[in-house]
């Protein structure tokens, strides 16, 4: 048996958490408005899941569609907050216009959420330069506290990004500078992907829509994430 996977699910509320931490979930991230691919939940939101789940909850930082910051003080007041309210880790990451990361915005929330843990987010499968976006974060201050990157390795999904994360975490195996952060798949990613992925190395994996047989509306079902949890815990030779 290899090292246990770790499997995050999407999380819109108390419902939600319930369902996945029956699954199996080890870790959930908090988002509102799934179709806007997660924005910041409220904080009344983050306090009623805290409440009825035991799981480590990573809270997205992110106020509208897109990977544009948009008003960074205004994130800064709310990731304050949150951490207030007892949020101990999160999720953010944003480019400016030309696809390169914008590191004034994510050093302004790494300085607020100091001593945190976080993700950087898909953000990065949007940038111009997958490579160099990893090393500029690398040397940002506050950068201490980004220990995953959630990626499919393309803009399109895991199938079209499937051997750009076959590549990465190659890199990240091999301790390149800027691969350090865990790769945690997401983004289009099917039980089919799982044999390649885990073949690989690959460890961390993300669902949403997944986690909702009955559409992304829907409220996440026990049943769908254990089904996760269960190919993920397979020996290597018998994965789905």
């Amino acid at each position: 048996m290899s090292k246990r996977a770790l499997l995050e699910v999407i999380a819109l509320g108390p419902q939600d958490a319930v369902a996945a931490e029956a699954g199996g979930a080890d870790r959930l991230e908090l988002v509102t408005d799934m179709a806007a691919d997660g924005l910041t939940p409220p904080r009344a939101t983050f306090a009623a899941i805290r409440a009825a789940v035991g799981l480590p909850l990573r809270v997205m930082l992110r106020a509208a569609d897109g990977f544009a910051a948009g008003e960074v003080a205004a994130l800064c007041e709310e990731a304050a907050a949150l951490r207030a309210e007892g949020a101990e880790e999160f999720v953010l990451g944003f480019l400016t216009p030309d696809g390169r990361p914008d590191l004034a915005a994510v050093a302004a929330l790494a300085e607020v959420i100091d001593g945190c843990r976080w993700t950087f987010h898909r953000a990065i499968d949007r940038a111009a330069d997958r490579d160099a976006l990893r090393k500029e974060l690398a040397g940002v201050p506050g950068s201490a506290g980004l220990d995953t990157y959630l990626t499919a390795g393309s803009a399109q999904g895991v199938d079209q990004g499937l051997s750009t994360l076959l590549a990465e975490q190659a890199r990240t195996a091999a301790g390149e500078p800027g691969y350090a952060p865990r790769i945690l798949v997401g983004g289009g990613l099917g039980l089919g992907h799982l044999p390649a992925l885990r073949a690989a190395g690959l460890d961390a994996f993300h669902i949403g829509g997944a986690a909702r047989p009955a559409g992304w509306s829907a409220p996440v079902e026990a049943a769908a994430v254990w089904e996760w949890r269960e190919a993920l815990d397979l020996p290597v030779a018998e994965r789905v």
